[in-house]
């Protein structure tokens, strides 16, 4: 079983910025999949997708509501995975969950496309 681990959530203002973590004790991302998601989800709402990233080119991909704003990075060394968020917004607010898909794709954006998920950690961005 993978374990993904987030952190870094907090409370910020808007405008502000947030960098999150994902890492996977033990493991190392390239041998479970070679694809980190960082999804969202606010109350009521679905769970939805912020980007992605390629672990071994670091090609990405972002939803469009996060294009400009939100930055996604790796370290190879430390395995960790990074969402580096500037500019925030109070409708950023939501849970941040990291995920993990087998392949090479970043292009898929379904919560069904990816096979292992962290717990979350909150971020919540006051106006």
């Amino acid at each position: 079983q993978v374990q993904l681990v987030e952190s870094g959530g907090g409370f910020v203002q808007a405008g502000g910025s947030l960098r999150l973590s994902c890492d996977a004790p033990g493991r190392t991302f390239g041998t479970f999949g070679s694809v980190a998601g960082w999804f969202r989800q606010a109350p009521g709402k679905e769970r939805e997708f912020v980007g992605a990233i390629n672990w071994s080119d670091g090609t990405t991909n972002y939803a469009d509501s996060v294009k400009g704003r939100f930055t996604i990075s790796r370290d190879n060394a430390r395995n960790t995975v990074y969402l580096q968020m500037n500019s925030l917004k109070p409708e950023d607010t939501a849970v941040y969950y990291c995920a993990l898909r087998r392949g090479f794709n970043t292009q898929p954006t379904g919560v069904r496309d990816y096979a292992y998920w962290g717990q979350g950690t909150q971020v919540t961005v006051s106006s």
